[in-house]
């Protein structure tokens, strides 16, 4: 078993010399929404940003590899509160929730590297696995707690142009809950939400 474990590290420790590492300032646009299991009130998809920082190790000659990162991103949704008289009562009437989050992915990657050099000029990728959100703040609606943060899955896509510009959609299944009702047994709704990025590698 100490064997196996040592061969693995080495594996690890030879795989990670041999990658290419590079990184990226990235901006991007979200568009996003609260799902609750629970027909709760009207609900409208809302448009946020995000801007940060995108690792890539590739390695060579495979097309696998790991992207990782940090950044700011903006979620949320536009909630009819005043629909429902629990909420109407108290002086709710549309209110727009928004989630301020720092946003850490950690996704494996495949890109298409063996194309008969037609990858550098448009090389396309596919992506997926984890992402880890921190909530650092949030619109003052008090009908609302606010757990401090989620656990989701992405999967995406993109195209790299000229080997330093990559532009890549994905899709975020928040896997646990982000936001609950004060009122109504406490009520709980995921994040769900597209993600538009544009990203420069050096």
């Amino acid at each position: 078993m100490r064997k196996l474990i040592l061969l693995a590290i080495v594996a690890l420790m030879s795989l990670s010399a041999a990658a290419e590492f590079r990184w990226a300032p990235s901006v991007g646009v979200t568009y996003s929404t609260l799902r609750f299991k629970q027909d709760l009130v009207p609900i409208e998809n809302s448009v946020g940003f995000s801007a940060g920082v995108k690792c890539e190790m590739m390695f060579p000659g495979i097309g696998f590899g790991l992207e990782y990162g940090l950044d700011y991103m903006q979620t949320g949704a536009t909630m009819d509160l005043g629909s429902k008289l629990i909420w109407s009562s108290l002086g709710y009437g549309k209110e727009r929730v928004y989630l301020h989050n720092l946003h850490i992915p950690f996704h494996l990657r495949f890109k298409w590297t063996r194309m008969s050099g037609l990858e550098d000029y448009v090389a396309p990728f596919v992506f997926g696995g984890p992402d880890f959100m921190i909530l650092v703040a949030h619109s003052k609606c008090d009908a609302f707690e606010y757990p401090g943060g989620e656990f989701g899955i992405t999967a995406g896509g993109g195209v790299e142009i000229l080997k330093r510009w990559q532009v890549s959609a994905a899709y975020t299944w928040g896997m646990s809950y982000e936001i609950q009702t004060k009122l109504l047994d406490h009520f709980s709704g995921r994040n769900k939400f597209w993600s538009f990025n544009v990203a420069y590698y050096f």
